[in-house]
């Protein structure tokens, strides 16, 4: 639905394209990324650039113009229940998120029924039901497993509805339903059974058990169609734990910028020093905190003069720092000659004072401050009548650089509050290739747009790294690898169909 997401999902479709040819392909995409051209594309693969624009459509579903085009595209690939394919994606989630339920709760007229959004599944189910797809996954917020309608769990009647597509939309019995999977243990559902007699959580991932550097809890279901004999999919493995600082360490310092003022490196240092300083001498009687006091007198000391704020396409001086094998196996690309999307955004004098302490709290302590209690230094209180009640306990957090990060949503575009940078030399909230790379974005994936945009999609996509695990499982089960036996299996419908 959005330009800029598309703009996006269009380029990588035309990296992707340009990938594939080998050789010099990818020319003309890196000297857009570092710079060099204003434009990703030349004479050479102009043809590859237009192929991208008709990958990466710009529709909404639900609507009949845009259904009607989203169906031809379907049809223009030959996708239907005789070849070998795959639906992925899930339906918009405000509806179902702890966030937009509670504010829901704050309209007086509002009626869970009436919210077309709790049904915008049916759109993704009418794909199922038209074009069989032999697996399907879909995504969404944990929120869903709780969500009802009508008093009744809407995640139950979800599960209904993609194990039989057809009861659901009203269509004659084909014969062919889908049995839901975990992909983290062997619960499954199908058509037969009785929602409330499985545990629905199972069906959630926890991203960071996977090798993900950040806390992301989503519900994904992978359908495989019970009449084509694929078998039974395997589960994704555990992987170590991987932390904040090991992700975003080796990345460039920035500070932010002022923002409401003239902005300048001196006029920033002198205010994070002067604050620094400030709060140390606020805490200098105090036992308990004797930690704190000798982190924010540090601090005050050693302000980095000279710090830059980025920008979307930030010169590269020198070797890359950090993890090498974390860089090479996935996120590092020799080719770029920048860093793309490395831009600090600016913040207010009083912002920049809760960072401050926030930053050096976390590092004196190893937890992010919470409420009034723990913000109680001058100057450190928001403007909110009901501070105190502990309703806005979590208004400021700190990403702690030895644990995996919080989940990064599209909130962290309206502000960084939640998305503290972990250097309180830095004393800012996280750039957008930051959070990108918490959501293990390679770093040749340029986010088109303003930064407000850029976060946007960051925020709501899925972790590239746990999407590749999956896709993994996916491929292994359409080869014909059942994890529930102890030979391979091979699907009677496609022997050798199954694409590379």
């Amino acid at each position: 639905m959005d330009s800029s997401a598309r703009s996006t999902l269009r380029l990588r479709a035309f990296y992707r394209l340009l990938k594939r040819r080998g050789g010099n392909a990818l020319g003309s995409y890196y000297r857009f990324c570092n710079g060099e051209s204003n434009v990703a594309y030349d004479d050479t693969n102009q043809d590859a650039w237009d192929e991208s624009g008709e990958e990466a459509r710009q529709l909404e579903l639900g609507k009949p113009a845009d259904n009607e085009e989203l169906d031809r595209r379907i049809s223009a690939h030959g996708l239907g229940p005789d070849t070998p394919w795959v639906l992925i994606g899930g339906p918009p989630c405000q509806a179902y998120s702890l966030v937009g339920r509670a504010r829901n709760r704050g309209k007086v007229e509002y009626r869970a029924e009436e919210d077309h959004r709790h049904f915008l599944y049916k759109e993704y189910l009418r794909i199922i039901q038209k074009y069989r797809p032999a697996v399907f996954v879909m995504e969404n917020v944990k929120g869903i497993l709780t969500a009802t309608v009508g008093g009744k769990k809407i995640f139950e009647t979800i599960l209904q509805d993609l194990s039989d597509p057809d009861k659901a939309m009203d269509m004659p019995a084909s014969g062919s339903g889908y049995r839901i999977h975990s992909l983290t243990c062997a619960t499954s559902f199908s058509a037969k059974d009785a929602p409330r007699k499985i545990d629905v959580h199972d069906f959630v991932i926890k991203a960071e058990q996977h090798g993900i550097p950040q806390a992301r809890h989503r519900v994904i279901l992978i359908g495989v169609r019970d009449d084509i004999g694929l078998g039974t999919p395997g589960q994704i493995e555990k992987a170590r734990e991987v932390t904040v600082e090991r992700v975003i360490g080796s990345l460039p310092k920035l500070r932010s910028r002022l923002s409401k003022e003239p902005d300048s490196g001196e006029a920033w240092s002198d205010a994070v020093t002067n604050h620094f300083g400030e709060m140390a001498r606020e805490v200098r009687s105090s036992q308990a905190q004797a930690r704190l006091r000798e982190v924010l007198e540090e601090m005050s000391k050693g302000i980095l003069r000279g710090l830059g704020t980025g920008n979307n396409q930030l010169r590269k001086l020198g070797p890359e720092e950090g993890d090498p094998a974390l860089l090479d196996g996935w996120y590092h690309d020799p080719r770029l000659a920048v860093w793309l999307n490395h831009d600090a955004r600016g913040h207010m004098r009083t912002d920049l004072r809760r960072y401050a302490y926030a930053a050096a709290f976390a590092d004196a302590f190893g937890w992010s401050p919470k409420g009034h209690v723990e913000f109680s230094l001058q100057g450190l209180r928001p403007n909110h009548d009901n501070w105190e009640t502990g309703k806005f306990s979590d208004r400021f957090r700190v990403q702690l650089r030895d644990r995996p990060a919080t989940t990064v949503t599209s909130h962290i575009s309206k502000d960084g509050h939640y998305f503290i940078h972990y250097d309180p030399k830095q004393c800012r909230s996280l750039t957008v290739r930051e959070a990108a790379r918490l959501q293990t974005f390679p770093d040749n994936y340029f986010f088109q747009g303003n930064r407000t945009e850029q976060f946007h999609q960051v925020g709501n996509a899925v972790p590239p790294l746990l999407a590749k695990k999956i896709g993994e499982i996916v491929i292994a089960l359409l080869q014909g690898a059942d994890a529930g036996s102890t030979a391979p299996a091979q699907s009677d419908l496609w022997p050798q169909a199954v694409p590379q």
